[in-house]
């Protein structure tokens, strides 16, 4: 079992940057493919980024591709967003979970990123 604390969220201005980081406990994180999703206030939760066990590829959501890069410390089990050029439509409660099988599992608590226009 995987427990997942996501942190680094807080208040940007429009074009500034933040780097959310995702801290695993849990012997067999290095073999999950990781991911972090977003869910804004009214809206349904959805897919940002994801990253493989060995960081050997990566996704992104269109809406992010060019501005967010997905990273991995395995040896810290920590999997990392960087985010820059923030839109205040990046706004949103920030998640991590890991791929068990087809399903993204071991949801963490979130972290609030607010982007101020």
């Amino acid at each position: 079992q995987v427990q997942l604390v996501e942190s680094g969220g807080g208040l940007v201005q429009a074009g500034g940057s933040l780097r959310l980081s995702c801290a695993a406990s849990g012997r067999t994180f290095i073999s999950y493919t990781m991911g972090w999703f977003r869910q804004a206030p009214g809206k349904e939760r959805e897919f940002v980024a994801a990253i493989t066990w060995s960081a050997g590829s990566t996704s992104y959501a269109d809406s992010v591709k060019g501005r967010f890069t997905i990273s991995r410390d395995n040896a810290k089990n920590t999997v990392y967003l960087q985010m820059n050029s923030l839109k205040a439509e990046d706004t949103a409660v920030y998640y991590c979970a890991s791929l068990i099988g087809s399903r993204w599992s071991n949801w963490g608590q979130g972290t609030q990123v607010t982007v101020s226009s």
